[in-house]
């Protein structure tokens, strides 16, 4: 039976959460061992925080098919926002994560003095522009508008996006950390930045959203066939890779994991099951 233990809470919960997972923290639990600083036993489970699809999925595959077999005790915790993952990481709440791609993870360590660091790629989610109102990109006219992300290095890596397909002009030097200032020529377009997770929800609101393809996937969109406009998984920085706290990285439990994740068993998986919607990006995060 799955042992999948969901978390659907807010940032601003995060200091309860951080008490009460302290306050009753053993010796085998990832914040004792943290505080105790234990070396990880090769018994105890690995704790991995992961947002629900398609991460969760793909540990969950692992874990029911592959772990047991290796030798590996792995637990699942979902994560429903971008920001617990890491600092449950950092903290020691849990031993690794699984959500997010190397522009994301720069930035927030930046902004949050947090040492996560990326242990090896496993897919990519191609970033799409789906829409309720229009067919084809053409479709799209002045004073129509578009949601994109709030955060900034996906709202830079939705603006690339859209000025691929010949939406938007960009400034010449804006990188994948564009904003909305950074917007040249418009085309007469209204934009709007809307929190990542709430982007499908909102297009009933807007003639189109720019939409991470987790969660375009939570709301049975099909990336594949149902994008106006998707990204190329060729030459691509944003695949989503596991990671830990740094000095985490040679812990045997996330080697194993590691290379568990880049097995042909976990390739398979993912190419049947989302069907060109999430792809393999296996290799050395650099």
């Amino acid at each position: 039976m799955r042992k999948n233990t969901k978390l659907t809470v807010s940032a601003a919960a995060l200091g309860a959460l951080a008490l009460g997972l302290t306050a009753c923290g053993t010796a085998s639990d990832p914040a004792a061992r943290a505080d105790s600083g234990a070396k990880a036993d090769k018994s105890t489970a690995l704790v991995v925080a992961a947002s629900p699809t398609p991460h969760a999925d793909i540990l969950n595959y692992v874990k029911d098919n592959l772990a047991k077999k290796a030798g590996l005790n792995l637990e699942v915790k979902e994560f429903t926002d971008y920001v617990l993952p890491n600092t449950a990481t950092e903290s020691g709440q849990v031993d690794a994560n699984f959500f997010q791609h190397k522009p994301y993870l720069d930035d927030f360590n930046k902004k949050n003095n947090t040492h996560i660091v990326p242990v090896v790629n496993v897919h990519l989610e191609p970033l799409g522009l789906y829409s309720k109102k229009v067919k084809d990109l053409k479709e799209l006219k002045p004073g129509q508008s578009v949601a994109v992300p709030n955060d900034t290095t996906n709202e830079g890596r939705a603006l690339k996006l859209l000025a691929d397909n010949g939406l938007i002009t960009l400034k010449d030097g804006a990188g994948t950390g564009a904003k909305l200032s950074d917007i040249k020529d418009s085309k007469g377009l209204k934009f709007k930045e809307i929190e990542a997770a709430t982007l499908p929800r909102a297009l009933n609101d807007v003639d189109a959203a720019v939409i991470n393809g987790n969660y375009a996937i939570e709301a049975d969109l099909k990336p594949a066939t149902d994008a106006l406009a998707l990204e190329k998984a060729e030459g691509n920085p944003y695949a989503n890779f596991l990671a830990v706290k740094q000095g985490n990285e040679k812990d045997a439990r996330v080697q194993k994991l590691a290379q568990l994740l880049n097995s042909p068993e976990v390739k398979k998986f993912i190419e049947d099951k989302y069907a060109g919607s999430v792809v393999p990006a296996f290799g050395a995060v650099k």
